[in-house]
């Protein structure tokens, strides 16, 4: 199975051409890819597939063999991937996902793509619709207890569920610990991601995530997107943040007018090659 291997601020995928490709059981092979010692690496995988509504579909792996709604980090690779190997001349290109058709901005440098700015759709606050279970019209700034500890938490969707925590320091996290306890707590049906949230000041954050079914990644985009909605809602930061994480910065902007959130950031390709299956 040929492959590449590209990540965005250190959010690492498997891509495999999913026109030239055919896998018999995707969630199986993101497994295999995935382990760092007897796979490739990753955070997990991407298949492109021919779509029937939008110029490219894109289905994505978790290194656990689960399969996700959507990637921010991961669709500005596909972005890349399709304009890169010449599938598409277009630099506005639109991309279907489990959580809906996503609109990217493809930035072009010497015939390559550098960065993408992609249309992440409309923050989700509805606790049914995350989900999460909890009774109110939205889950803003609510105790909720992990580990026999009281965390003020914010839960948004952004095609995924995502619970955001604030923190005095990120980088004092025992993530690997307190990670897994709030991925599988009992008021996330579908587990969830959560975002460690350090304000830096009203343009400026600090972030680590753990995501359901990878675990601690470098970085996660519809996280980054979550974050800065929680922020603006719990009245943190400004409309437009620079979101640092552990792989590097994401650009999130939130226009209230249109209420959706634009998130840019890197594409990088990391190797190509062949996996023997």
């Amino acid at each position: 199975m040929k492959f590449t291997k590209m990540h965005g601020c250190g959010n690492d995928y498997i891509y495999v051409n999913g026109f030239e490709e055919d896998i018999d059981n995707p969630n199986e092979m993101a497994e295999k890819v995935s382990h760092v010692r007897f796979g490739i690496g990753s955070d997990g995988m991407v298949v492109i597939h021919p779509s029937d509504v939008a110029d490219f579909k894109m289905k994505m792996y978790n290194a656990d063999g689960s399969e996700g709604a959507m990637c921010g980090n991961a669709i500005r690779c596909v972005g890349k991937y399709v304009y890169d190997n010449k599938m598409t001349d277009k630099t506005n290109i639109t991309v279907e996902t489990k959580a809906g058709i996503k609109i990217l901005e493809l930035n072009v440098n010497d015939g390559k793509v550098d960065t993408v700015r992609v249309d992440m759709g409309a923050p989700i606050l509805k606790p049914a619709l995350i989900p999460v279970k909890f009774d109110g019209e939205d889950m803003i700034n609510q105790p909720l207890c992990v580990n026999d500890k009281k965390y003020m938490v914010t839960c948004v969707s952004m095609g995924n569920p995502h619970c955001v925590t604030f923190v005095e320091d990120t980088k004092a996290l025992d993530l690997e610990h307190i990670g897994p306890m709030f991925e599988n707590h009992e008021v996330f049906p579908d587990r969830v991601n959560t975002e460690f949230v350090q304000v830096i000041d009203r343009q400026t954050v600090n972030m680590r995530v753990w995501e359901r079914g990878s675990g601690e990644t470098w970085a996660c985009g519809t996280g980054a997107c979550a974050c800065v909605m929680a922020c603006i809602l719990n009245g943190h930061t400004d409309d437009r943040v620079t979101v640092h994480l552990v792989g590097g910065d994401l650009y999130i902007e939130y226009d209230r007018e249109k209420n959706t959130i634009f998130m840019t950031g890197p594409a990088v390709v990391v190797c190509n090659g062949d996996f023997i299956v």
